[in-house]
């Protein structure tokens, strides 16, 4: 079956624009009376198949899938990590069929959803924080589609969200930094003083720590998710005050390249960015969205999809480790690899020993706004 594909010309094109704005953000969090589960995410009990070899094409529906994305894929980052699963469902399942709409505004999406409704779409995702709102206001009017939202708060009866908790795999990423680091200076350049984000700088340096106590972090802050120059600008900085292991909130390999270029060890998100940091690359936190798109979908055809709200950890799948740079070590990725076994064994939590330890899942994903132990100053008020 050949893909079908809906560039940013056709989005233009569905919303009659002279073009569309470029947002840089990619992902958030806000206030919320609606909590988070663990649970299922869709996924039918009915024999079908979940593990990504594909089902029968006689026993399925077909489906018709638009994901809407709001920058421009690139070759890493978080559009890229979406449009990787887009087409890794696309190949496995003959009775799914997709097109995609990148470079969308929150501004515009609503016009852009519509034209899919239009077209017969049984399912719009929508990849980024911007289009929850737009989403939502939208779901009532159209009850026979249904609408994911990434990363959001709100649900309607036809409207899911889901999320990853890759703050997992930012402890990880931290307990190899802590063994990495010589002069116990990490440095962190982050976008938005939101939940999300300061959750998982909390995860990386708690994981640091976890192995060296010694370790003191300090955080750039950007407000932008998408901000090269000043990106650069942050990592040089911090660098040149003596921070050794780098980490970043930001969709493009400007940190990664920079604190290579700094001989400082690179940490990143959302998918592999080791060609950025050669040897000086550590590894990257990833989203394997295909975890979530596939139950999803087969859902969808089966008939059996309810809204939910979906947050799924290491166990799921939808977050993993990138293999590590050339020249981490072999005992400090074996350590990594036990503590993420006991992470996904339930054996150890990520906020043991912290002050958050026992707090709800409502708390982490909505109301975290203060720092672990160990770094330095405060989240600024957003």
């Amino acid at each position: 079956m050949s893909e079908k594909t809906r560039s940013r010309r056709d989005a233009i094109k569905a919303i009659g624009a002279a073009g569309l704005l470029g947002l840089a953000g990619c992902s958030g969090s806000g206030d919320s009376t609606d909590t988070p589960d663990s649970g299922s995410d869709g996924d039918p009990d009915d024999g079908t198949d979940t593990d990504g070899s594909g089902t029968d094409s006689d026993d399925m529906s077909s489906v018709d899938a638009a994901f809407i994305y709001q920058a421009e894929v690139g070759e890493v980052g978080w559009d890229r990590a979406h449009e990787d699963a887009r087409q890794t469902v696309e190949e496995e399942y003959d009775w799914v069929n997709t097109e995609y709409s990148e470079a969308v505004a929150a501004g515009d999406v609503t016009q852009v959803i519509e034209q899919y409704i239009d077209d017969g779409f049984d399912v719009i995702f929508g990849t980024t924080f911007g289009y929850m709102d737009p989403m939502y206001q939208l779901a009532p009017d159209y009850p026979d589609t249904i609408f994911e939202h990434c990363s959001g708060f709100q649900t309607r009866e036809n409207m899911g969200r889901y999320y990853g908790r890759l703050y997992q795999s930012r402890f990880l990423c931290g307990v190899a930094a802590g063994h990495l680091t010589e002069t116990n200076t990490l440095g962190y350049v982050a976008a938005f003083p939101i939940p999300e984000v300061v959750r998982q700088i909390n995860a990386f340096v708690q994981g640091a720590r976890t192995v060296n106590p010694d370790v003191e972090a300090n955080v750039r802050w950007t407000n932008q998710w998408l901000d090269p120059q000043g990106v650069t600008q942050a990592v040089n900085a911090m660098t040149s005050n003596g921070a050794d292991v780098i980490n970043n909130h930001n969709t493009s390999p400007a940190a990664v390249r920079t604190a290579a270029e700094n001989e400082a060890w690179a940490f990143t998100y959302t998918t592999t960015m080791a060609e950025a940091g050669g040897d000086w690359y550590g590894s990257s936190a990833t989203f394997n969205w295909e975890e979530h798109y596939r139950p999803t979908l087969e859902a969808i055809s089966g008939g059996e999809w309810e809204s939910d709200a979906f947050w799924g950890g290491l166990e799921s799948g939808v977050v993993g480790l990138d293999d590590f740079g050339p020249q981490v070590p072999d005992d400090v990725v074996s350590d990594v690899e036990t503590k993420q076994e006991e992470l996904i064994n339930g054996d150890r939590t990520v906020w043991q020993d912290t002050q958050f330890a026992g707090e709800p899942d409502e708390f982490f994903f909505n109301e975290m706004q203060s720092y672990v132990e160990g770094i330095n100053g405060e989240v600024p008020s957003n």
